[in-house]
């Protein structure tokens, strides 16, 4: 994935969404709108440490935010941080000819705007039942877990006419297994543990343009 080669076949990176795009974990800036942080805090921890299944673990924090508003979502995209270096890693790739996506298993109605204002080409995440204007403690459509991030990849690697061995999942979480054990080369970025073991390659620093280093896009 050099950028001095002669045919820049399209390449697509893949990055989970929260702790890897951004610092947080946006369920839990909204849980603090209901006052149950710490409960949906340490579900989260045990989630993304394998111990729970992850749309079990899901359902069962979205439950504890039934009754938040719908304001009060959308004005957490305000609080994200988004993380060092992925202006840099962005601009790296679309320079290189290729593709910059993300997947989450957290909630459209704070992505649709961070992703757009990042300049993403590709993102999905879940969705929120809302009725009359406030959360109902339910999540809309099929929840984006392990598997669906899997399919994910393999679908937007095939409309961009991406082969799967110039596709590139960074993710710290054990829900973002199925698609780094499906990409060319899986990143575990400042990850947990079970997935330290099984990424390609493991980066500490919580610095994203680190990746451009990888992929060999850095001078």
């Amino acid at each position: 994935m050099t950028s001095g080669t002669s045919t820049r076949a399209p390449f697509l990176v893949l990055l989970d969404v929260d702790s890897t795009l951004i610092e947080d974990e946006v369920i839990e800036l909204i849980a603090e709108y209901a006052g149950v942080t710490r409960e949906v805090t340490e579900v989260t921890e045990r989630a993304m440490a394998g111990e729970l299944d992850f749309e079990e673990s899901l359902r069962h924090r979205v439950a504890l935010l039934e009754g938040v508003s719908a304001a009060d979502v959308a004005a957490v995209v305000d609080q994200v941080t988004v993380t060092r270096g992925v202006p840099e890693l962005i601009a790296g790739v679309h320079e290189a000819g290729g593709y910059v996506a993300a997947v989450s298993g957290g909630f459209h109605e704070i992505l649709d705007e961070l992703a757009a204002r990042l300049g993403l080409d590709r993102w999905r995440a879940n969705r929120f039942e809302i009725l009359d204007g406030k959360l109902t403690g339910k999540v809309s459509g099929p929840i984006i877990g392990r598997e669906a991030k899997c399919e994910t990849l393999l679908e937007w690697a095939e409309e961009l006419s991406v082969d799967l061995a110039r596709t590139v999942a960074i993710g710290d979480g054990a829900n973002d297994l199925g698609m780094m054990s499906a990409a060319g080369l899986s990143v575990a970025f400042d990850a947990k543990p079970i997935v330290r073991e099984q990424a390609h390659i493991s980066l500490r620093e919580r610095d994203l343009s680190q990746v451009l280093h990888v992929l060999g896009l850095a001078g």
